[in-house]
């Protein structure tokens, strides 16, 4: 049954327009939407391989005419922006990053058609950019939304603008979904945890290396929490159904909390090794795999995988940013649940599904 919305007296199919459909979070979103009855496109610059049932939209946001040309008959009725374009320095990252929401937005203006845009962006909202990450004078934990923007320039903060500004002037409703460290399935990301702990556990175990976390001493001792993609996927369309989480900003993680000294023990029994003891040493895997490309191809050929380029699968400095962070980062859920969005996700199940179904893609031996 197709999801139905009453617009200016009319009934109508939700029609969900989801740009970044390739990755991490447009992935899992597409299947919500498809499995609740919308009428689904995603949007990317190569929109290859999407869910059976989603129609593809390619565009390049960067380019304005283009991205008009992309959307002039489509008028949809939600839009969800799930993606990013990494740059130089933060300054590019701003005027690259903002000016790809505006173009989008602008390109949809005509039509009159949206009700809702969803925004996903993450805990560099509190932490601060990559150029100042972790540094300075940041909010207490657990990060609430309420706790006001860093006193530096964030591409995040310009992304919201660019919605904010386009909610005023369209009419439309508006979410901010800030996830911490996304944990899901997508071949070419660039923010791809999961799947890098994963490769990397595979050489340690081909190879016989010893399988070191890579991070700080505080990651390791301290409290975290993480956010499956499907349960981020349940949120943006649980906001788009929920009066009261109109124009708001939301935290979402699993539920969980965990350290890694207990988790990195649980990933590593799960790929049959045995966790190399943690000395405080910090071991970026940016150095641990930088010569791995060879070693990746001979095992990805001997095993029949899907994926022979290793750069395809794994983003080891977002991994490292993570994972070295000098402070312990947890994140309140209080907003939305009192709400009434109350999905849980144990966080090790969520990396025991990816993992699984990394194996079943023929993405990993």
């Amino acid at each position: 049954m197709c999801a139905l919305i009453v617009m200016r007296g009319y009934i109508v199919t939700q029609k969900a327009l989801v740009v970044g459909a390739t990755g991490i979070v447009g992935s899992a979103l597409i299947g919500q939407l498809l499995h609740q009855g919308w009428d689904v496109h995603g949007m990317a610059r190569n929109p290859q391989r999407l869910p059976a049932g989603a129609q593809a939209v390619s565009a390049d946001l960067r380019d304005a005419q283009a991205t008009r040309a992309a959307l002039a008959d489509l008028a949809p009725t939600h839009v969800f922006i799930t993606t990013w374009s990494r740059q130089a320095n933060e300054a590019e990252n701003i005027r690259v990053n903002g000016a790809m929401v505006r173009h989008l937005l602008d390109a949809l203006q005509p039509s009159g058609s949206v009700r809702h845009v969803a925004l996903v962006t993450g805990l560099k909202h509190y932490l601060g950019p990559f150029e100042a990450y972790a540094q300075g004078v940041l909010p207490q934990t657990p990060f609430r939304e309420e706790q006001p923007r860093l006193p530096v320039e964030n591409f995040y903060y310009a992304q919201e603008d660019e919605v904010f500004a386009a909610a005023a002037r369209d009419g439309f409703t508006w979410s901010v979904h800030r996830p911490h460290t996304v944990i899901g399935a997508a071949v070419g990301n660039a923010m791809n945890m999961g799947t890098t702990l994963a490769v990397y556990a595979a050489l340690c175990r081909a190879t016989g290396r010893p399988f070191y976390f890579p991070g700080s001493q505080a990651q390791w001792d301290g409290l975290t929490d993480m956010t499956d993609a499907g349960l981020l996927a349940r949120q943006l369309v649980w906001a788009t159904q929920t009066p009261a989480a109109a124009n708001q900003a939301f935290n979402v993680v699993n539920g969980d909390v965990f350290r890694w000294s207990w988790m990195w023990g649980r990933i590593a029994a799960w790929f049959g090794l045995e966790a190399a003891p943690f000395t405080g040493e910090v071991r970026p895997l940016e150095q641990q795999m930088a010569g791995d490309a060879a070693v990746w191809a001979r095992l990805a050929a001997e095993h029949g995988l899907a994926e022979t380029d290793i750069d395809r699968l794994i983003s080891p400095w977002h991994t490292d940013a993570d994972l070295g962070r000098p402070l312990e980062v947890i994140t309140d859920m209080s907003k939305s649940r009192r709400m009434g969005f109350l999905d849980y996700q144990p966080s090790d199940d969520a990396f025991f599904a990816l993992f699984s179904g990394l194996r079943a893609q023929r993405l990993i031996p």
